[in-house]
């Protein structure tokens, strides 16, 4: 097979994928950028005519507590949940071949019921007349007064459980292809248990941690159903473009947050992203120098 032929054949074969993503993803998102620069008309639609009008009414003084509400929030639950997520990959990866699929299964088995009725549930469970705080007051760790919900560490709490599987895979897939022996040769050679997981066992599954990141985070900084049924008055910026875009109907005024908040966590992801390529890059010119100076060493 010639080269053509096969560049060919691997263009047509992520073609479907390629106009997928053009026609489910980069056309709305010029839209929604598009939309930014116009005015809210009067019947609540999009004035014609480019202005910058939009964004010199965005300085809501509530914006910035917002922002970083969502931010700190957002990123708390990619802390936690890569957190769990690293000790339950490793012991999924380390079971019998025969029980990983079916304790991945498990993990993924909330997905078979509706989202918006799994946080309905957390949100009846939260009750001040719901079972948990009747078990806190029982145990004495709580009282009537006590509120459950509506705060922002019902926020936290539900999302940790609603995206925590979308950590746990990516890890799991990642450890599932990392070679254990390399933690019994390190343990071998006099290394404790958590410096081998520490310096072996997180670099072998780095890209898969990297993945879990993103998986939680992104949805994470654009939620609004979590924080719109369990968190009261704690809003979260995707609460915000809601209620602009269904509940005021200015969609310039949605667009302009909406791509504030995509700015916002792109530009931290593309500077990550940029550090860890670096990062790379010095580790493979470590490791060619390393090798240069055995190769060298074995000549001489």
């Amino acid at each position: 097979m010639t080269d053509s032929k096969k560049k060919w054949q691997e263009f047509f074969g992520t073609l479907p994928s390629l106009l997928w993503l053009t026609v489910f993803f980069v056309i709305p998102t010029f839209i929604v950028l598009k939309f930014a620069f116009h005015a809210k008309s009067p019947d609540g639609g999009v004035a014609p005519g480019l202005t910058l009008e939009t964004w010199r009414t965005i300085s809501n003084p509530n914006y910035p507590e917002i922002i970083w509400r969502t931010v700190w929030i957002s990123a708390v639950t990619t802390l936690i949940c890569v957190l769990l997520s690293l000790p339950c990959a490793y012991c999924i990866a380390r079971m019998q071949k025969k029980w990983r699929a079916f304790v991945a299964g498990l993990i993924m088995l909330p997905f078979w019921t509706s989202f918006i009725v799994r946080v309905f549930a957390w949100r009846t469970l939260l009750n001040p007349e719901g079972f948990l705080q009747q078990v806190l007051i029982w145990l004495g760790f709580a009282d009537q007064n006590t509120m459950l919900n509506y705060n922002a560490g019902a926020v936290l709490l539900v999302s940790v459980y609603s995206f925590l599987p979308f950590a746990i895979m990516p890890i799991y897939t990642a450890a599932e292809k990392f070679d254990f022996s390399l933690l019994e040769a390190a343990r071998d050679l006099g290394a404790r248990s958590f410096f081998a997981f520490r310096k072996i066992f997180l670099p072998g599954v780095k890209r898969g941690v990297i993945s879990a990141i993103l998986m939680v985070f992104i949805p994470a900084i654009g939620s609004y159903v979590i924080p719109d049924l369990v968190g009261g008055t704690d809003e979260l910026i995707g609460n915000k473009i809601y209620q602009r875009t269904f509940g005021d109907r200015n969609w310039p005024h949605a667009s302009a947050l909406a791509t504030l908040t995509a700015f916002s966590v792109l530009i931290p992801l593309g500077c990550v992203a940029w550090w860890m390529k670096r990062q790379d890059e010095k580790e493979a010119r470590r490791l060619a120098e390393a090798t240069a100076r055995r190769l060298s060493g074995g000549t001489a």
